[in-house]
């Protein structure tokens, strides 16, 4: 099992910045892949922002050129930075750890931390 305890989420204004942090704690060698989800009301969870245990990175198409996720792999915690945000980055933000395997993949999630930016 894999425990995940997400923070730094908050009310901040259009153009401002958030860092969000995820501690992850149990079986974390077998997690291969962390990342950032949102779910914003009424749509539908998407994700923002991923990178792997060999550190390959991938972002939504929505947030490339603000946000940055990293990992410090001493504290088992995953970060994403969030620069120039908008109105339309309001939403939870889901820390998100998952085991992969040739034919599965099994997810962790955190309790989610709202985001909401101000126009």
């Amino acid at each position: 099992q894999v425990q995940l305890v997400e923070s730094g989420g908050g009310l901040v204004q259009a153009g401002g910045s958030l860092r969000l942090s995820c501690a992850a704690s149990g079986t974390i060698s077998s997690i291969k892949i962390m990342g950032w989800y949102r779910q914003a009301p009424g749509k539908q969870r998407e994700l923002v922002a991923g990178i792997t245990s060999g550190g390959t990175i991938n972002y939504a198409d929505s947030v490339k050129g603000r946000c940055t996720i990293s990992r410090d792999n001493a504290k088992n915690t995953v970060y994403l930075q969030m620069n120039s945000l908008k109105p339309e980055d309001t939403a939870v933000y889901y820390c998100n750890a998952a085991e992969v395997g040739t034919a599965f993949r099994r997810n962790y999630w955190g309790q989610g931390t709202q985001v909401t930016v101000s126009s």
